[in-house]
């Protein structure tokens, strides 16, 4: 590491001017708390045209893979069943099978996220999974549903890795917060804008005798191919990118932006960043509340639209009835991301947010029936303690081969909680489901002593660096530093967000 930083560690000149900048802007303060940081106006105007290249395309992205994922929701109300002749636990079967093929492609995918532009990558991808959607309306049995949902997985699991890598390299660590607030939004959107136009190809059932969800599939499929040919020609894909049309002065903003989010781009794949990794404990946390958190999506995910028909609407005004749920998740996710500004904390907004999860999930479980019972659903969404999940990861893994494990590792639990929650649903506890609501619930519980513990474990570490820079323990940060691609436990420089 002393090699890499280029100094004597007898060595104790002060830093300089740009050095300075960076250490106040990570934090360095009596409290180990991070202040805000202030833009110039120039880099001001360079946020807005990375936000207009980039967040469109990325919140399309969101927006469109939420929405194909879960058309099986809309479908099971739209003549699935009687088309297919697949009963209530193949239906749970058919949610969880999607998981394994996104798990199935975690571990190739971490390993050609470095080898490929990431626009030619994903949008490739894209291409393909609206390919394997569209084909899911050729449908006609459980094991060919089967099949179809696990190659859809499968090529949907290059998505979030994908988008959070490319947050990260391009946004400072404050700005992050809000990013993923937003695109966590625009899953929100999806499910109240998709419930409009599910509403509306309900109506198309028995055209040309085809049922209304097939025309789901096609429909959605198709557009999903779009957005693949659109992302390969113009999503920026790196810090300088020529879409962004960066001036000189811009492109030296953006080499101190980049020495501030800690992702230096590298294609090659560094093997001590998976060992330092493996020895974190904190991975082990974020493991843990990537799958308490993901048990109950994966079921709110599906079984939404049966819920509410459980509850005593019809088909199609259960359709309806999903559009408010989109538009409380927004509004949670909306408080979540103010709050999370406001007091410049990630952590006990996730936690907080676990909480009250947790009592939605309370509510589905011991109000047996009616309309009461949608305040319920409409609190149970995890999404919001899930966008902190993420930014945590993003704000406090240094290293572009470890960011890509950690981001890696979290998508594999991600996996296995989507995969398990929708089998806690077993046909003979409907319709209130208690055992698996009961199980819910201590996930949300515990997901928030998670969030408790890593604030209180990156505060001790912030204020050991602080004290070893401030009694001159440790060198100057190399002049270089923001073109190594060190790890967050290399850089002693680093601090962690809390």
């Amino acid at each position: 590491m002393d090699e890499k930083l280029e100094i004597s560690k007898n060595e104790k000149a002060p830093p300089d001017i740009r050095e300075v900048d960076s250490l106040s802007e990570k934090g360095f303060n009596n409290d180990a708390h991070p202040p805000k940081f202030r833009k110039s106006q120039e880099e001001a105007k360079l946020v807005r045209k990375i936000n207009f290249a980039l967040m469109p395309l990325l919140c399309s992205c969101l927006f469109i893979q939420f929405i194909d994922k879960s058309t099986l929701s809309y479908a099971s109300v739209m003549g699935l069943y009687e088309d297919t002749g697949i009963s209530q636990n193949q239906f749970s079967w058919l949610g969880s099978i999607f998981y394994v093929g996104y798990l199935a492609f975690q571990v190739p995918n971490n390993f050609l996220l470095q080898k490929f532009p990431l626009s030619h990558y994903l949008g490739s991808i894209l291409i393909i999974w609206g390919a394997c959607l569209g084909c899911t309306a050729l449908a006609n049995d459980f094991s060919s549903l089967a099949g179809l949902r696990f190659l859809l997985g499968f090529w949907e699991g290059s998505t979030y890795p994908s988008i959070f890598l490319l947050l990260s390299t391009l946004y400072r660590r404050s700005e992050q917060s809000i990013w993923f607030g937003v695109l966590y939004i625009c899953n929100a959107v999806s499910i109240a804008v998709g419930g409009f136009i599910g509403y509306g190809i309900g109506y198309m059932d028995g055209m040309r005798g085809i049922s209304a969800w097939k025309y789901a599939m096609i429909i959605w499929g198709s557009l999903t191919a779009v957005l693949g040919v659109t992302f390969f020609f113009f999503l920026p894909d790196k810090p300088k990118s020529r879409w962004f049309r960066l001036t000189s002065n811009e492109e030296k903003l953006v080499d101190n932006r980049t020495l501030d989010n800690a992702v230096v781009q590298s294609r090659k794949f560094k093997k001590e960043h998976i060992y330092e990794a493996l020895r974190e404990p904190r991975l082990y946390c974020y493991m843990l509340i990537s799958l308490f958190l993901n048990l109950q999506n994966g079921t709110m995910t599906i079984f939404s639209n049966q819920f509410i028909v459980d509850m005593g609407f019809t088909r199609l005004e259960s359709v309806l009835l999903n559009i408010p749920n989109g538009a409380s998740i927004i509004i949670l996710l909306s408080i979540l991301i103010f709050l999370s500004q406001k007091y410049n904390d990630v952590a006990y907004c996730g936690a907080a947010f676990s909480i009250v999860s947790m009592i939605g999930a309370l509510l589905l479980c011991v109000i047996p029936s009616g309309g009461p019972k949608l305040i319920g659903l409409y609190l149970s969404a995890t999404s919001p303690p899930g966008a902190m999940l993420n930014t945590s990861i993003s704000h406090n893994v240094a290293g572009y081969t470890k960011k890509i494990f950690y981001n890696g590792v979290n998508m594999v639990f991600y996996c296995i909680g989507n995969f398990v929650g929708p089998l806690m649903m077993a046909q003979s506890t409907a319709p209130r489901y208690i055992p698996g609501m009961a199980a819910y619930v201590v996930a949300d519980f515990l997901a928030a002593l998670l969030f408790i513990y890593l604030r209180w474990s990156y505060k001790r570490e912030n204020v050991r660096r602080q004290t070893l820079i401030e009694e001159g323990n440790v060198p100057p940060p190399a002049k270089n530093r923001e073109e190594l691609d060190l790890t967050d436990k290399e850089d002693i420089y680093f601090q962690y967000r809390l």
